[in-house]
């Protein structure tokens, strides 16, 4: 393959299905990556929101079907695994979340498994859906990522949301004043009542970058990992076009690091899980 043809495929398949107010064409999709960038923020990447709401209902539909077959007598493979992962995350949440919030145990288990379902299509090989769209769609150049996960848009809006929540309870614990307070009184504090007011701009600047933190480090964390796996992937799949050689060995490591990713997909929705909850239990600590 051709590297000026390789750098095609890759950037193909790191561009989404964009649809937005173009410039030129007004509301459409867009045929080129320029064409994406030129519709601006407020343009839709269809791919990521339709995957995303697809493994939604499926996570949806999977746990209400465990629910609804429910029985104490024999229960069936489902059942067992869906009480094996409630029981494991309600586990997470008692020995990190110190509050009392009906919300955060379903809350920690959605995330989870969403995260998981969303990070887990980076193990479908990266030709099989979006080939099946092209051909569904009747064009061979368009556009398909199928993992949500490896798109910035989608990771920042599930760590905004998160962060929403921390503001909500946050102010709903310690108050308007309280939370304040948190912003401008800590971690430098002092008697003198002029020395304090001196410090308010130092400790608000401290927090404030510690707060906004939180959900760069969660969207962005999740992001890059992902983008990276799915890189890989992508990488490797290039190796068939270069012969029984250089295909066999793309066999072998495309195994391996599936074999390996799979603890990657895993880790990352956990490590989102446990951030949510420790975020939120700290929103939930009344210091004052």
């Amino acid at each position: 393959m051709a590297a000026d043809t390789a750098s095609g495929y890759i950037q193909h398949h790191l561009t989404n299905l964009t649809y937005g107010q173009h410039p030129v064409n007004g509301w459409s999709f867009a045929h080129t990556a320029q064409e994406a960038k030129e519709m601006g923020f407020w343009a839709f990447h269809v791919d990521t929101l339709a995957v995303s709401v697809v493994l939604g209902l499926i996570f949806i539909l999977l746990f209400r079907l465990a629910a609804r077959k429910a029985t104490s007598d024999q229960p069936g493979g489902l059942q067992n695994f869906v009480e094996v992962l409630v029981e494991f995350v309600d586990g997470s949440v008692k020995d990190t979340f110190h509050g009392r919030n009906p919300l955060i145990a379903p809350l920690a288990l959605t995330i989870f498994v969403w995260v998981f379902l969303m990070n887990f299509m980076d193990l479908i090989p990266v030709d099989w859906l979006p080939m099946l769209a092209a051909t569904i769609a009747g064009d061979p150049h368009l556009y398909f990522r199928v993992v949500p996960t490896t798109d910035p848009n989608a990771t920042l809006g599930l760590a905004l949301s998160v962060f929403a929540l921390i503001l909500f309870y946050s102010i709903k614990v310690k108050g308007i004043g309280g939370f304040i307070g948190e912003l401008t009184l800590h971690p430098f504090g002092s008697k003198n009542i002029a020395v304090k007011i001196l410090l308010i701009p130092v400790n608000f600047l401290l927090e404030f970058v510690t707060l906004i933190a939180k959900p760069i480090s969660l969207a962005l964390r999740l992001f890059g990992n992902l983008y990276a796996g799915e890189l890989i992937f992508i990488l490797i799949a290039i190796m068939y076009s270069g012969g029984v050689l250089l295909g066999g060995l793309g066999g072998v490591l495309q195994l391996a690091w599936a074999i390996f990713h799979i603890l990657i997909i895993v880790l990352q929705a956990f490590i989102f899980m446990m951030l949510t909850i420790v975020y939120l239990s700290m929103a939930h600590e009344d210091n004052h």
